[in-house]
C-alpha cells in the first residue's frame, strides 16, 4: 500500500467520524460547514453489515498531538547495541508500529514519514545520531534531553523531552516535504493548530495524559502540519470534486474516484518522500553491514586486477572485511581529528568561553578525545602500512593484539560521557557566542551534516564495532591462518573493555542524577536530613509519581526509592526544584502496607499463627501489626501506606494510577529491604518456641538459659516453664504453678532459680523441679524478699551477687545478697525441720543500702555495682558502700542531659565497658565517658531510631529492642548495621558481657549502611543538672583485657556464663534466640 493511499483511507475514516458526529449532535450546520458541502457517509457493501472505520487516537496532522500521544505511548528500556547499553531507548520497529497505531493505518511508509517529520525537528535521534528514523529493530533512539535532570516517572519508563527551540526554528524545509512548518507556512494556510482544530473530528478517544512527573516548564512538543494527512484549506474543496489546487491532500483520492490520471505535479513530491521512506528503511535499515560503500573504497578496486583474479571468493570476501577495518579506522582517525582541530583549537585559542572556566569547559566536554586520538592513531598506522606493504593481508590480529591493552581510554571517556553532554548543553543555553559558534562550526563542509554530539558519541561506538568488523574478517579466515586462533582473543578483550563501559557508564550516569537531584532538594525549616546522594555506591531504584488524595493537598508527589531511603517531593513551580513532602524513611524502618482491594476495612490482616514449637529453627519476628488508616477515605484503587517506624513515626497513604504500577511500587521496596537484610545480616535469629506461649494468661514475661545454653527458662503469667532445647519440637514443660512471673534467672554454679512473683523474690533449687508435678518444687522454695521491684545477679569483686531492690518513687532499698554453696565440706546436714520449712538458707546478705532516688536498674562493674536512676548513673562500693555520681557535673560536654523545665529527663539505661572507656545507654541516645567521669570521643553521638525498652552489647554491636524494630549499632562508629523489624517485641534476656576489646574488631566486620551517621540531629537543649562530688579519685577497678584464647562472648574468670552469650527475645507468641551469625554467611 501506497502512502498516499493509506492517507486517504485515514482521512476517509476520520471525515466519516466526523459526519457521524456532527449529523448526531447537532442537525443544524455549523458556520464552518455553510461554505462547504456535507460528507456524504462512505459506500459500503449492502450485504455486510457496516463495520466502523479505525479513527486515530488522534488529529494525525497535527505534530504536537502526534508527539503527545507517541510520548505517552512509546515503552522506554535499557537496550543493547553492539555491546553497549543504551539506557531509555527504543528501536525503530517499535517506533513505527505506536505511529501506525496512533493513526491507525497499515501503511508502514506513511508512519515512517510521520515519524520523520518528528525527528526532523531533532525531538528524537539515533543513539549513534548518524541516521534518521528507520523501520528497523536493530536501530536505536533516544528523545533528547537538555541540561534539566530527567527525573520522572518510571511507571511509564519515560524521560522528559528536551529540544532546541532555536534550532528547531532554523531548520529548513525541503521542497516537496510533507510537512509545514508552523514559522514557515504560507499565508494562504493554516499555520497554528487552532486554525487546523477546525478542520479536525472530535477526537474519540480523547489522548491521554502527559507522563507523569514531566516538569511544568517542558520545552515544547514539536510542531507543525503534516500536509498528507491534514484537509485542504480550500472551503469548496470536497471528495466528489476536483479541487483546484495541484497540492490539495485529498487530489489523488479525487483523482481515483473520478477515474482521472494523476498530474504530475502531486505525484512526484510525494513520491519523492515515500521513496526516501523506502530507501531508508529497505536499504540502509537492514543492518551495518549493508550499508552503502564507496566504490573507491573496495579492496577489489585498490590492487591490481590480476591480483583479484589470483585469490578464491572466498579470500575475496576476507580482503575486503580486512579492508573495512582498515578504511573505518582511518574515518574513526579523520572524525577524532575534526573534533580537535575545529572544536577544541578553536575554543582554546578564542573568547568564546569566558577564560576563568574555559579550560574545565573543554575537559568535562572532550575529556580524554587526546588520549583516544594517540590510541587509534598509532593502530591507524600500523594497519596503513601492513596494507601497503601486502596487496593481499594474511594476518591483521597481531597489530590488534599489540594495540587492544591500551584501549582503557575508551572506558574512562564512556564513563564521563553524560557529564560532557551536560555541560555543552548547559553552555549552549547560556552563552549565545557559544551557541552560534555551535551552529557555524556544525553548518560546515567538514561536519559532514552532524552535530556535535554524533561526533562525541563516535569513541563508544568505534569500540562496540570492533567486534563485528573482526567478526567478519573470521568468518572467511582459513583455518591455518594465525587470525583464526587469535582474533577471538582480541574479540574478548574488546568485550570486556565494552562490559567496563557498560558498568562504568551505568554507574556515571547513576551518579550524575543523583548529583542533581540532591542540587534541587529543598527541606523544610528545621528537617534537613542528609541522604548522603553523593556517596560512592548511592543508587537510585526506581522513581514514580504517586496521587495524593487528602481533603486541601491533593495532587501528585515524585517518590524516589533510593538503595537506602524512600524520598517523597513535590516539585516546585520553577520545575528545577523538588520540596521535601515528609521526611525521608530509611528502608530498614520503613514498613509498607498495599490494599489489594479486596479488604473492606483499612486495617491490615491478621496473621495466621502455628500451635506447634519449632526449636532450633531459623526464624525472623511476626511483622509489625500496625493499623492502618489510609487517608483520602478510598478503599482500594491501588492504594499504598508508607510507614515510618521509631520514635519519627508517621503514616502517609499514596495511590498509584494502575494496578501494575502499585505491584511495582510494592515489589521494589520489598526487594531492596531484602537486599539491605541479607547485606547486613550480622545476627541471626533461631525459634526456640511458637504457638505455645499464647494468650494474655500465659504470655511469656522473661527467660533466662541454663546448664551450658542446653536448657531455657520461662517465666509467665501462668507459672514457670522449662524446655530442653535438645528435644527437638516437644513444646516447654511446666515445672512451677506461680502467678505473675516478670523476672526469672539460674545461677548454674549453686543450682539456684531464682524467680520473681508477686512482687516476692523466691529461690529453688533446681534438683526440686519436677516436670511431672508442678506443685513439687513449691515445697523447696525459699522466699528471700518482698515488695521487691526486681533483682539483678551477676558478679563483682570475684564474687556472685543478687541484689534485690525495693524503689518507690522518691527512694530506693538495695540488698546485695550472696548465694550459699551448699557443697562446702564440713556444713552441717539440714535438720528435717529446715527441711519442712524449706531447706537451707540459699541467699544471705552481704550489704544493704539506700539511695534516696528511685532507680531503674543495676549494673555489675568489675569492683563497683552502678544504679541508674532518675539522676543518672551513681557508682557505688559493694563493700564500703560509698556513692558517687558517675558524670562529671564540671563537664561542659554534658550539658545537653542538663534539661530545664518540663522537658522530660532522659532515662539512663544500661552501661556498657568498652576498652578504656563506658558506653552510657539513654532511652534518647548513648554515647562515651572515660575514667574520670568526662565525655569522651566527643564526635560520637547516637541518637535512637526508636524507643528503645531494653540494651544487649555484643561486640563490636550495641542492640537497642523496641517494640517494632532491633536498632543494631556499631559501638565504634555509631552507624547503623542491622534493623530487624518485629511486632510486639520485647528483650527477655541479655547477659552483662565481660569487657570488649578492641583487638578482637578484625574478626566483626561492619556494614556501615549509609543514610544512618553518627550524629545526624540536632543537639539536645541546654538544662541545669544537679551533681555530686567529682568521680577524678575515684578507681572503678577497670579490668584488664580477656585472656588470650578466650573471645569476648565467652566467659572469662569474673565474665559471662558459659552459653548465655545469646539473647532472647519475644515477637508476640514467638519467642527466639538472637546469635552472631557465622562470618562465613554474612555478605560483605
Amino acid at each position: 500500500m501506497s502512502a498516499a493511499t493509506g492517507a486517504t483511507h485515514i482521512r476517509a475514516a476520520l471525515l466519516n467520524d466526523q459526519h457521524q458526529q456532527l449529523h448526531y449532535h447537532n442537525s443544524t450546520p455549523s458556520p464552518s460547514s455553510r461554505h462547504r458541502p456535507s460528507l456524504p457517509p462512505l459506500p459500503h457493501s449492502p450485504t455486510a453489515s457496516p463495520r466502523p472505520r479505525r479513527t486515530p487516537i488522534v488529529y494525525p496532522a497535527l505534530l504536537s498531538r502526534v508527539a503527545a500521544a507517541f510520548r505517552a505511548r512509546i515503552t522506554l528500556a535499557d537496550r543493547v547495541k553492539d555491546g553497549l547499553t543504551y539506557t531509555a531507548a527504543f528501536d525503530g520497529r517499535q517506533a513505527v508500529d505506536k505511529l501506525a497505531y496512533i493513526i491507525k493505518t497499515t501503511d508502514r511508509n506513511l508512519a515512517l514519514l510521520l515519524g520523520r517529520a518528528l525527528d526532523a525537528q531533532k525531538w528524537f535521534h539515533a543513539v549513534t545520531y548518524d541516521h534518521r528514523l528507520r523501520d528497523n529493530a536493530g536501530d536505536l533512539y533516544q528523545f533528547r534531553t537538555g541540561v534539566v535532570s530527567p527525573f520522572v516517572s518510571a511507571e511509564t519508563v519515560q524521560v522528559h523531552v528536551q529540544g532546541d527551540a532555536a534550532r528547531d526554528k532554523a531548520l529548513p524545509v525541503r521542497p516537496g516535504s510533507a510537512v509545514t512548518h508552523n514559522s514557515e507556512s504560507p499565508s494562504n494556510e493554516p499555520s497554528t493548530e487552532s486554525d487546523g482544530k477546525d478542520a479536525a473530528p472530535r477526537e474519540s478517544p480523547s489522548p491521554p495524559p502527559a507522563p507523569a512527573g514531566a516538569a511544568a516548564e517542558e520545552e515544547p512538543l514539536p510542531t507543525g502540519v503534516f500536509t498528507l494527512l491534514t484537509d485542504c484549506y480550500s472551503p469548496t474543496c470536497s471528495r466528489d470534486q476536483l479541487c483546484y489546487s495541484i497540492t490539495c491532500p485529498r487530489r489523488l483520492e479525487q483523482q481515483a474516484r473520478l477515474n482521472m490520471k494523476p498530474q504530475p505535479g502531486l505525484s512526484s513530491g510525494l513520491a519523492d518522500t515515500t521513496n526516501e521512506g523506502k530507501k531508508d528503511s529497505e536499504g540502509e535499515g537492514g543492518g551495518p553491514d549493508l550499508e552503502f560503500v564507496e566504490p573507491g573504497q573496495l579492496w577489489i578496486h585498490s590492487v591490481p586486477q590480476e591480483i583479484v583474479n589470483s585469490v578464491s571468493d572466498s579470500e575475496k570476501k576476507r580482503q575486503e572485511a580486512i579492508n573495512e577495518v582498515i578504511y573505518t579506522e582511518r574515518d574513526f582517525v579523520r572524525d577524532m581529528e575534526y573534533l580537535r582541530d575545529l572544536w577544541l583549537t578553536p575554543l582554546k585559542t578564542s573568547d568564546i568561553i569566558p577564560e576563568a572556566r574555559r579550560a574545565d569547559f573543554i575537559s568535562q566536554v572532550f575529556w580524554n578525545i587526546n588520549d583516544i586520538i594517540a590510541v587509534n592513531t598509532r593502530l591507524r598506522d600500523a594497519l596503513n602500512k601492513r596494507q601497503k606493504s601486502y596487496a593481499v593481508v594474511d594476518v591483521i590480529s597481531d597489530i590488534f593484539l599489540d594495540a587492544v591493552p591500551h584501549f582503557s581510554p575508551f572506558v574512562s571517556y564512556g564513563a564521563h560521557q553524560l557529564y560532557g553532554k551536560f555541560e555543552f548543553e548547559k553552555e549552549k543555553a547560556a552563552n549565545p557566542a557559544f551557541a552560534q559558534f555551535v551552529e557555524e562550526t556544525e553548518r560546515r563542509p567538514e561536519s559532514r551534516k552532524l552535530e556535535l554530539n554524533g561526533y562525541l558519541t563516535k569513541p563508544t561506538t568505534r569500540l562496540a564495532r570492533y567486534p563485528l568488523l573482526l567478526g567478519a574478517v573470521l568468518k572467511h579466515t582459513p583455518d591455518d591462518s594465525p587470525d583464526k586462533e587469535n582474533i577471538p582473543k582480541v574479540v574478548t578483550m574488546v568485550r570486556e573493555f565494552l562490559a567496563e563501559v557498560n558498568l562504568q557508564t551505568g554507574k556515571a550516569e547513576n551518579r550524575f542524577n543523583l548529583l542533581q537531584l540532591d542540587q534541587q532538594l529543598v527541606f523544610r525549616p528545621g528537617e534537613q536530613v542528609d541522604l548522603r546522594l553523593k556517596d560512592e555506591g548511592r543508587e537510585l531504584i526506581f522513581k514514580g509519581a504517586l496521587k495524593r488524595r487528602t481533603q486541601g493537598d491533593s495532587g501528585e508527589l515524585m517518590v524516589f526509592l533510593f538503595d537506602h531511603a524512600l524520598l517523597m517531593v513535590k516539585q516546585k513551580s520553577k520545575g528545577e526544584q523538588y520540596k521535601v513532602y515528609r521526611r525521608p524513611i530509611p528502608l530498614e524502618l520503613l514498613f509498607i502496607y498495599a490494599d489489594d482491594n479486596s479488604s473492606t476495612n483499612g486495617n491490615s490482616t491478621t496473621r495466621p499463627r502455628t500451635a506447634k514449637t519449632l526449636t532450633k529453627r531459623h526464624s525472623s519476628p511476626y511483622p509489625p501489626a500496625i493499623p492502618i488508616k489510609p487517608e483520602g477515605g478510598g478503599k482500594g484503587n491501588f492504594s499504598i501506606t508508607f510507614m515510618h517506624l521509631g520514635r519519627k513515626e508517621y503514616q502517609i497513604t499514596l495511590w498509584a494510577s494502575t494496578y501494575v504500577s502499585q505491584r511495582k511500587w510494592v515489589e521494589s521496596i520489598q526487594r531492596q529491604q531484602e537486599i539491605m537484610r541479607e547485606r547486613s545480616a550480622f545476627f541471626e535469629m533461631e525459634s526456640l518456641s511458637e504457638g505455645f506461649f499464647v494468650g494474655p494468661v500465659n504470655r511469656v514475661t522473661c527467660a533466662a538459659p541454663f546448664s551450658g545454653g542446653r536448657k531455657v527458662v520461662y517465666g509467665t503469667e501462668d507459672g514457670v516453664y522449662f524446655s530442653d532445647l535438645r528435644e527437638m519440637n516437644r513444646d516447654p514443660v511446666k515445672v512451677l504453678a506461680l502467678t505473675d512471673v516478670v523476672q526469672v534467672d539460674v545461677l548454674d554454679e549453686y543450682g539456684l532459680l531464682v524467680v520473681l512473683s508477686e512482687g516476692q523474690v523466691i529461690t529453688f533449687p533446681l534438683d526440686a523441679l519436677d516436670p511431672k508435678d508442678p506443685m513439687a518444687g513449691l515445697k523447696r522454695a525459699k522466699r528471700i524478699a518482698s515488695h521487691t521491684s526486681y533483682f539483678k545477679a551477676g558478679t563483682c569483686i570475684n564474687r556472685t551477687f543478687v541484689c534485690v531492690v525495693k524503689t518507690s518513687p522518691l527512694s530506693s532499698t538495695i540488698k546485695i545478697l550472696e548465694p550459699i554453696d551448699q557443697n562446702v565440706r564440713g556444713r552441717s546436714k539440714p535438720t528435717f525441720r529446715k527441711l519442712l520449712q524449706g531447706g537451707n538458707d540459699t541467699l544471705r546478705i552481704f550489704k544493704e543500702f539506700y539511695i534516696p532516688v528511685q532507680s531503674s536498674s543495676i549494673h555489675f562493674l568489675k569492683t563497683k555495682l552502678c544504679v541508674a536512676g532518675v539522676n543518672g548513673f551513681e557508682i557505688i562500693d559493694p563493700e564500703t558502700l560509698d556513692t558517687q555520681l558517675l558524670l562529671d557535673p564540671n563537664d561542659e560536654a554534658l550539658d545537653f542531659l542538663r534539661r530545664k523545665g518540663d522537658v522530660p529527663k532522659p532515662k539512663p539505661m544500661a552501661i556498657y565497658r568498652i576498652e578504656h572507656e563506658f558506653l552510657l545507654c539513654y532511652d534518647d541516645f548513648a554515647f562515651y565517658i572515660n575514667r574520670n567521669g568526662f565525655r569522651s570521643r566527643k564526635e560520637f553521638m547516637v541518637y535512637w531510631e526508636g524507643t528503645p525498652t531494653g540494651f544487649a552489647l555484643h561486640y563490636p554491636y550495641i542492640l537497642a529492642f523496641e517494640p517494632t524494630f532491633v536498632e543494631i549499632r556499631d559501638v565504634e562508629t555509631g552507624s547503623m548495621s542491622q534493623v530487624i523489624q518485629g511486632n510486639n517485641l520485647r528483650l527477655l534476656f541479655a547477659d552483662t558481657p565481660p569487657v570488649a576489646h578492641h583487638g578482637y574488631r578484625a574478626s566483626y566486620p561492619t556494614y556501615g549502611a549509609p543514610g544512618h551517621p553518627a550524629s545526624a540531629h540536632l543537639p539536645y537543649a541546654q538544662s541545669s543538672y544537679g551533681g555530686r562530688q567529682s568521680l577524678q579519685s575515684v578507681q572503678l577497678g577497670y579490668a584488664p583485657p580477656p585472656a588470650a584464647g578466650y573471645p569476648p562472648q565467652y566467659g572469662v574468670p569474673g565474665g559471662r556464663q558459659a552459653g548465655r552469650d545469646e539473647f532472647i527475645m519475644v515477637s508476640d507468641d514467638r519467642v527466639m534466640t538472637l546469635r552472631m551469625a557465622p562470618l562465613g554467611q554474612r555478605q560483605q
